[in-house]
């Protein structure tokens, strides 16, 4: 039985060189699975928004939703670190709604930290909030959240100005006490340059190989989304067209009356 993994077994891992492993999902099963070959993390993220639930963009989701789904994670992990993404609007309004709904993510999910998207503006809250007690993940780069004021998905950085906003937003978490941050849709050689310096754990998603660890969404890595693929997914299995042949099949056999068979009758 393999220990529990903390924010030591991670810090370890990155000082050792070790590449860090990161899943994010929304359900008992996938993370069960996840736990079971030795996944590091595992982040509820909101992209259930549109993964799960259908919809457009992850501005939907709602903190009780985060609540939920946390809740059904966690009962399928035994030794994985879990974080939760705060969803929009739970943390924004005010430092003292942001303390309360953080406070009641990790107490009523049994969560190990929580993820906040933003730079220097939350800089102040992070610091708050790490020192009452709660880890925070930051998040930069391409900000799901704000994805109507970045004018849609696109990589950030590419241009000097974000560059240079991206590093003094970075700094700003790493002294605010983000232990880790995710950077999402970031150039390779800028990612590269941040984990050099960093203290902070950085994970990447889109952000090249140079990260000290990577993040997927379990059903884009599965193959079970068909529909969009971003340049930065790689599909390891082909799910969607497992799913669709074992359904196929059900659907022939039901309709032919071969299943149930004798075998799956009762006497």
């Amino acid at each position: 039985m393999h220990e529990q993994i903390t924010i030591r077994t991670l810090f370890k891992k990155k000082q050792e060189g070790k590449k860090i492993t990161m899943v994010s999902t929304y359900d008992y099963i996938s993370a069960k699975l996840c736990d079971q070959v030795g996944i590091d993390c595992v982040l509820v993220g909101d992209s259930l928004g549109m993964v799960f639930q259908g919809l457009e963009s992850t501005l939907y989701v709602s903190l009780d939703e985060m609540i939920y789904h946390t809740k059904a994670v966690k009962r399928g992990i035994k030794r994985a670190f879990l974080i939760v993404d705060m969803p929009f609007m739970s943390y924004q309004v005010s430092k003292e709604d942001a303390i309360r709904n953080c406070g009641r993510v990790m107490k009523e999910t049994g969560a190990n930290a929580v993820k906040l998207e933003g730079g220097e503006d939350i800089a102040e809250l992070i610091h708050r909030l790490v020192s009452i007690g709660i880890p925070v993940v930051g998040h930069l780069g391409f900000t799901p959240q704000s994805v109507h004021a970045l004018g849609g998905y696109r990589v950030v950085g590419k241009k000097e100005d974000e560059a240079q906003k991206l590093k003094r937003d970075f700094k700003a978490l790493e002294e605010a006490g983000a232990f880790m941050i995710v950077l999402e849709s970031v150039p390779s050689h800028l990612a590269q340059e941040l984990t050099r310096d960093s203290k902070s754990i950085t994970i990447g998603i889109g952000a090249g190989p140079h990260c000290d660890g990577q993040v997927l969404v379990f059903h884009d890595l599965v193959g079970l989304v068909e529909d969009i693929k971003p340049k930065f997914v790689k599909r390891y299995a082909q799910g969607a067209e497992v799913f669709r042949q074992a359904l196929q099949k059900y659907k022939e056999e039901v309709e032919k009356g071969i299943f149930p068979s004798e075998e799956e009758s009762y006497g």
